[in-house]
């Protein structure tokens, strides 16, 4: 099943928000309802993002056909619905710039934007997977933050996505998920799609990954991004910098697994990300918080980063 995909005339995509209870699949019409399906986390995750916001400029081209000035409006609001994950802005980029060709044009291009996620995560899969028992220097034991799988993605996923790779070659000899808070994307996104898979597993709450990797009870950290900056920052679900600094301080690898559309050449470093802030309903109702939705984890605590093309190897001064 595909996290999300253009069915018969809209957009159709599983409600992340409702899972593990429920599989429910939406099916949006208008661009304001998936502006609403972004903004609410029904569908996250840098790759299955871009794919959204491609697919919101099809909406919006048909929605405002007659309506060019209703039409800019309703594609910046797709662009912006969430400001930390490039990929969003860029799916919304590309199929806009097919605008004069109409719909059908739109449409199209959105669709590939799709096909092309589909194939980087078999291509990240594949290259993640070799990386992986090459740094471990066997089946590892993995340790992995926020939701990384197809729910993430289209299909396939990125550093889970490697994690299946692993368990289908015989590589893998276990996992732990960290909770993931506020909203527990790891605790019931990676939970489900690990049970999904017939992967054994277990969850952390966060606070704990940094002390399980000091006891040894991990071989390599190997999550995702929502952008990787020209300096090889990773911007990523808060709490990716703590496991980041465990893994150093326990001498294991942490390997960031991204597409090539998650690499950002035009921003600089993490310094010049704007910071989504969730705002503190997510975390409490009954005292002021601070809730950001991602941190920065410096480009000399990564070991490497893997893309659909390459690897990078940080740890060797290599750069984006």
């Amino acid at each position: 099943m595909r996290t999300i995909d253009w069915v018969d005339g809209a957009v159709e995509l599983i409600d992340q928000t409702a899972l593990p209870g429920e599989l429910r699949i939406l099916r949006v019409t208008t661009v304001a309802d998936l502006v609403a399906a972004i903004r609410s986390l029904a569908v996250r995750g840098a790759p299955a993002l871009g794919v959204a916001g491609a697919f919101g400029v099809a909406l919006a081209a048909r929605e405002f056909a007659c309506d060019p000035a209703g039409l800019a409006t309703a594609v910046r609001d797709v662009e912006v619905a969430r400001p930390t994950a490039v990929n969003l802005a860029r799916g919304v980029r590309r199929a806009a710039a097919r605008l004069e060709e109409g719909f059908d044009g739109v449409l199209a291009e959105a669709c590939a934007v799709r096909d092309e996620e589909i194939a980087a995560s078999a291509a990240m899969a594949a290259l993640g997977a070799d990386l992986m028992v090459e740094l471990c220097g066997g089946p590892p034991r993995v340790l992995t933050h926020c939701n990384t799988g197809g729910l993430a993605a289209v299909v396939g996923g990125t550093a889970l996505g490697v994690v299946v790779e692993l368990q289908r070659r015989g590589s893998l000899s276990g996992v732990i998920a960290s909770e993931t808070r506020p909203l527990l994307q790891g605790a019931r996104l990676t939970a489900w799609e690990l049970e999904q898979a017939g992967i054994e597993f277990r969850v952390a709450v966060d606070s704990a990954g940094p002390f399980l990797l000091a006891r040894g009870e991990a071989d390599a950290v190997i999550l995702g991004a929502d952008r990787i900056c020209a300096n090889g920052d990773v911007i990523n679900k808060v709490g990716t910098y703590a496991h980041a600094l465990g893994a150093r301080r326990a001498g294991v690898p942490f390997v960031v697994v991204a597409p090539e559309t998650t690499v950002d050449l035009d921003t600089p470093d993490g310094a010049a990300v704007e910071i989504e802030d969730r705002g503190a309903a997510e975390v409490t109702a009954y005292s002021a918080a601070v809730n950001p939705a991602f941190d920065v984890t410096p480009h000399d605590l990564v070991t490497a980063i893997v893309t659909d093309r390459r690897v990078i190897r940080l740890d060797r001064g290599e750069k984006p």
